[in-house]
């Protein structure tokens, strides 16, 4: 169907202003914003080459509000990164690397054929990205961006593709960024690869912060050329303006440093003035812990940030208005957080010592010098030099006895300690460093009492685990002991060079995401490996230890014996608890004595309604649950429900009166024959001491077939031995690691479906985050568990511990554990975790 004439009219008319636009009013514009962008771009980069003099005039990057306020400086900056090209050819240029036409914006979201797509001609020079209005000779330049080693280009990706039908090619400079378009992903792909083989080629630049602080290190046996550095250069001093761009160097645009999780970031360098504007409101904040943590958050998350928050810091701690007021003291309070989570690069180090050693008085590191001496800026360990040798440190100082002074000096001695972190410190850690000062660490001992320990940022699991060692006089027992995270949902080992103070900081977050009834996570000190239980006095307290590690494992259901046996364990607990039977004793929840499931076995199961296969029938089904059926559903599940805890607190009483009558039974007994007989009892099942892991047995493989480097296939099961049953399917079972084999067990039966000592296992590994290879001579065992670096852990433990041979190598280099020096291992403590925190790709096995 033919236009009408009006709507003709139209399109000719918004067609022809959209021409007269394109080549007149938007080239003026975009001329005048690439000149603004140009006047900015030089007043903070400079090339790695040039020397920087000792005088910086710049203290801040300023912006300019119009081309006549240009100073000499830039002018003759920006002469020497862009060479004016005059007017000719455009074709005969002869520095242009790539030239061509692009899309400067694409209208709309689909391909519209009736709207001209706005084209420009692009050239491609060593210094520059310029595009024009035309590729005939004298055509205007509408703008240039500036190439240099901090910006950047991203691919073109599919999803612009599919919503504009145009490939993308982005250019990101320090303001602004071309986005440029294509139909073509060939030409995309050229573009791309030439401008980041020309930011390749540009020699990294510098900021003035970089290279005054390279002249300070230079200088820094100078006292009068070092001054006359910082009087000179207000960019190394405190300032109370805004930051309107990073001291360091950040690429432009670098969007890709996101950090997972809800947390969203905008660019580094946005981020860099952002924490800037976050320091200066410290100065006034009552409660500065919350926004502190925020900012060490950010630089978890952002790693290239920590040497920026570093240099914000040594600048605001710089000649303050007020040394010592609590804005001053903040900073410091900040710096000191700092120095406990992040380690700076070597130059920012450097430069974070010499301030330190800048400011610090003399009397807190030489106390016992005498006057006359000269101080001089000591090594990092932080301790002093006297120049000349043999004459103390005087004692004269700006700030005596200063709080700023004791600030760095705790810095100092804390980034000789610090290695990195998992966790930013939690609230209650930054009110300690505050006050440098050391945390009290709760750890409960199952059968004694809680003990508190004195850690710091740096205190390994490792040794606290040592001094409760020493402490509880366990040092000769042959048995392994570790630090335990224990919830309401899980509890796993701490590996020995895990630091305590990153576990404390993951339970105060799980305490604001848990409800209020669930048990606040703790820390727990047990047994790790048991490699001899038969020769435990009983009067001791590690005895006190298996008795409350052997109780946790009959209420989890990990002790598989009758129901008769349970309730005579449960009685020995009570008799243990509260001696001789008493209507008065205080009695436990029956959770705490009996394991639960055994009650909710006895429960009838709950009976399924084979599904419809009729699609009518399934719909008037839904149509029913949805109205006056469906709330006689839920009347009917709510009755069910109720019966049932009826129905399971009527076993409970019964349980617990059989419970009763065989404690009546014990009456006499002491507390340590109860325990020893409730140890015993335990001790009949084969699989005491050896620590169960539920897992999946997913396939068994004979190792001849297959080879070649062939992946995994999921076959069906093979007989473990004559008594394990064959099935198609994967088969729940207990993995229990022992010290002298390992063993599979079906959950609730006693006797173990096979059995493999250590010198059958030829390797282990692990192929992903949920599977575990186990090689037992002709046969390769998978299992699908959660706890693969746990079983991979312990199995190293008990091989290491035994010092008869090495670990058995695994095949894969990439998951194989180390092959530990049984000498070398801790009496009395669990080996670190570190290689097995590495997990390997998905699929990274091969026969």
């Amino acid at each position: 169907m033919p236009f009408p004439g009006g709507l003709w009219w139209l399109l000719c008319c918004r067609q022809g202003f959209t021409l007269l636009r394109r080549d007149y009013g938007e080239a003026d514009r975009e001329a005048d914003g690439e000149a603004e962008e140009e006047e900015e771009a030089s007043f903070e980069l400079r090339a790695q080459g040039d020397q920087g003099s000792l005088e910086v005039s710049l203290s801040q990057p300023t912006r300019s509000s119009s081309g006549s306020e240009r100073s000499l400086l830039v002018a003759e900056e920006m002469h020497s990164l862009i060479v004016e090209k005059g007017p000719g050819p455009v074709e005969d240029d002869p520095d242009a690397l790539v030239k061509g036409w692009l899309q400067r914006e694409v209208r709309g979201s689909v391909k519209t054929p009736w709207i001209r797509p706005r084209k420009y001609w692009f050239v491609l020079t060593p210094d520059s990205l310029d595009y024009y209005s035309s590729n005939e000779k004298g055509a205007r330049r509408l703008g240039s961006l500036v190439l240099t080693s901090l910006c950047s280009v991203l691919w073109p990706d599919k999803q612009t593709y599919k919503e504009t039908g145009y490939w993308s090619v982005t250019v990101f400079g320090r303001k602004h960024c071309y986005r440029l378009y294509t139909e073509h992903l060939n030409e995309a792909v050229h573009w791309v690869c030439a401008v980041q083989k020309v930011i390749d080629s540009k020699a990294p630049v510098q900021t003035p912060t970089q290279l005054l602080m390279r002249d300070v290190e230079e200088n820094c046996s100078s006292p009068s050329v070092l001054e006359q550095i910082y009087r000179c250069n207000p960019i190394l001093r405190y300032t109370s303006s805004p930051l309107y761009a990073p001291l360091l160097p950040f690429p432009y645009g670098s969007l890709d440093q996101s950090a997972p999780g809800p947390r969203s970031y905008t660019t580094l360098r946005d981020e860099a003035v952002k924490l800037f504007n976050s320091l200066q409101q410290l100065e006034s904040e009552r409660d500065p812990v919350p926004l502190m943590q925020g900012v060490l958050q950010t630089c978890l998350d952002l790693p290239p940030l920590v040497d920026e928050i570093y240099c914000q810091l040594v600048k605001q701690t710089t000649e303050p208005p007020a040394p010592g007021g609590q804005g001053d003291l903040h900073y410091w309070q900040l710096l000191t957080c700092m120095s406990c989570t992040f380690l700076p690069s070597p130059p920012v180090l450097r430069f974070l010592h010499f301030h330190l050693d800048r400011r610090v008085p003399a009397e807190l590191l030489g106390t016992s010098c005498g006057q006359g001496a000269r101080w001089v800026p000591g090594p990092p360990s932080g301790q002093c030099r006297c120049d000349p040798p043999g004459i103390s440190c005087r004692t004269e100082s700006r700030f005596p006895a200063s709080e700023m002074a004791k600030y760095a000096c705790f810095i100092r001695e804390a980034l000789g300690k610090t290695k990195g972190r998992e966790c930013v410190p939690s609230l209650e850690e930054i009110l300690v460093l505050m006050r440098r000062q050391e945390m009290i660490c709760t750890v409960h001992c199952p059968g004694a009492p809680a003990c508190s320990v004195a850690i710091s940022s740096h205190t390994t699991a490792e040794e606290v685990a040592r001094e409760l060692v020493s402490r509880l006089g366990l040092s000769q027992s042959p048995n392994l002991f570790a630090l335990y995270e224990q919830s309401r949902r899980r509890e796993q080992p701490v590996g020995s060079a895990t630091l305590l103070a990153d576990v404390l900081t993951k339970f105060e977050n799980l305490a604001g995401e848990e409800r209020e009834q669930d048990p606040p996570c703790r820390l727990c000190f047990k047994h790790y490996g048991f490699l001899d239980t038969d020769n435990v006095p009983r009067d001791s307290l590690e005895f006190a230890l298996l008795f409350e590690q052997a109780h946790e494992m009959v209420l989890r259901g990990y002790v598989p014996t009758s129901e008769e046996t349970l309730q005579t364990l449960a009685a020995l607990r009570l008799q243990s608890l509260n001696s001789d039977f008493s209507t008065h004793a205080p009695f436990p929840r029956l959770e705490e004595l009996f394991p639960p499931h055994v009650l909710h076995a006895r429960l009838p199961a709950p009976r399924r309604r084979p599904p419809t296969k009729c699609r009518g029938a399934r719909l008037r089904a839904g149509l029913l649950a949805g109205g006056l059926w469906g709330q006689a559903l839920a009347k009917q599940r709510a009755e069910r429900d109720q019966r049932l805890r009826g129905r399971l607190r009527e076993e409970g009483a019964s349980t617990m009166a059989a419970i009763v009558e065989k404690w009546k039974l014990l009456q006499g007994m002491g507390r340590p024959e109860a325990m020893a007989a409730y140890v015993a009892l335990v001790r009949e099942w084969p699989g005491f001491g050896s620590t169960l892991f539920d897992v999946d047995l997913r396939a068994v493989r004979p190792q001849g077939r297959g080879g070649g480097g062939q992946p995994w296939r999921w076959a069906a099961l093979t007989p473990l031995s004559p008594q394990s049953p064959v099935g198609s399917g994967p088969q729940r079972l207990w993995l229990g690691i022992g010290a002298k084999a390992v063993s599979l067990y079906k959950p609730g039966e006693p006797e173990p479906l096979d059995s493999f000592c250590y010198g059958r296992i030829s390797s282990f590994g692990a192929s992903d985050s949920s599977t575990f290879r186990l090689s037992v001579e002709d046969r390769d065992l998978l299992f699908e568990t959660s706890q693969v670096d746990e079983i991979a852990q312990l199995l190293n433990t008990y091989l290491a511990s035994a010092g008869a041979r090495q670990p058995p190598q695994p095949q894969e280099s990439a998951t194989s554990p180390p092959a530990l020096d049984p000498t070398a291992l801790p009496q009395g403590l669990c080996p670190a975790a570190g290689p097995w925190q590495h997990r390997p790709p998905v699929g990274s096995f091969h026969s």
